[in-house]
């Protein structure tokens, strides 16, 4: 128990001190032109909304995508599938996406979207976002169907109800609030990737929502701000870092406050 009580301490301590650091390198540079202004030249003042902006933008997409495609594969491995061939082949498939490095997924979007179009873009970073989001919604959502018990299924089919309208009407309810929550993880998981965008996205120094021209995003922006030897840019880089972990912070709290109000019930 001590040894054990220890290494949590130990692992807790790394945490704090990041934490620390980050406020203490990130807060003097919080303020509202760091929402409002673009990301500046050498030496000048400036912010860093094109980059929350354009990052929002590849994530909402990457969200968009890649949610529905991991909902569905997750409902036929928990519904129809289950011990079949074919969902065992998945289940295997999905598991080495969930645990390839990012930076292979950006090389593989790079070669199948970025090399055919020519030029880097917003959509192949949203891409890349996608199919990051994709392993972990289709294991959450199994899960938490899995959780279903079977009798609900039962009753509703005793009635009548056809397969589909079990599936949509009951088991998607009694498992709403663990598919929300492993939705709120893959959005947090893309919330910092940087790897994949910087094969796919790229950046841009100015405003632009064009989803086909390169694209800023704030994990691009503190990694390329971070390296470069002006003090200005590496205390904006602080900032986003500091912007990015707690946004990071509020949706694990909110997919924990989920959890737990499921568990509860």
């Amino acid at each position: 128990m001590a040894l054990s009580l220890g290494a949590a301490i130990f692992g807790i301590l790394w945490l704090v001190l990041i934490l620390v650091g980050l406020l203490y390198k990130g807060i003097s540079g919080l303020s509202l032109e760091v929402f409002t202004e673009m990301t500046p030249p050498p030496g000048s003042a400036g912010g860093l909304l094109n980059a929350i902006v354009g990052g929002l933008l590849m994530q909402v997409i990457g969200v968009l995508v890649g949610t529905p495609v991991g909902m569905l594969a997750g409902t036929y491995l928990a519904e129809y599938g289950r011990h079949t061939r074919l969902a065992t082949i998945v289940r295997f498939i999905n598991d080495i996406l969930l645990s390839a490095p990012s930076i292979v997924v950006g090389l593989f979007i790079y070669e199948l979207m970025v090399v055919p179009m020519g030029h880097f873009s917003g959509i192949a970073g949203a891409m890349a976002l996608a199919v990051i989001v994709v392993p972990v919604v289709v294991r959450t959502t199994e899960n938490m169907l899995l959780l279903v018990p079977n009798q609900l299924r039962e009753a509703a089919s005793a009635l009548g109800a056809p397969r589909w309208f079990v599936i949509s009407k009951v088991a998607y309810r009694a498992a709403k609030a663990g598919i929300i929550t492993g939705i709120l993880l893959a959005i947090a998981r893309i919330a910092g990737e940087t790897a994949p965008l910087l094969f796919t996205a790229l950046g841009n120094q100015f405003w632009s929502v064009d989803l086909n021209a390169p694209m800023a995003s704030l994990p691009q922006v503190i990694f390329q701000f971070a390296l470069s030897p002006y003090e200005d840019w590496q205390r904006l880089a602080w900032t986003g870092a500091l912007i990015i972990t707690f946004a990071v912070l509020a949706l694990s709290i909110i997919a924990r406050t989920l959890a737990n109000t499921r568990t509860d019930r």
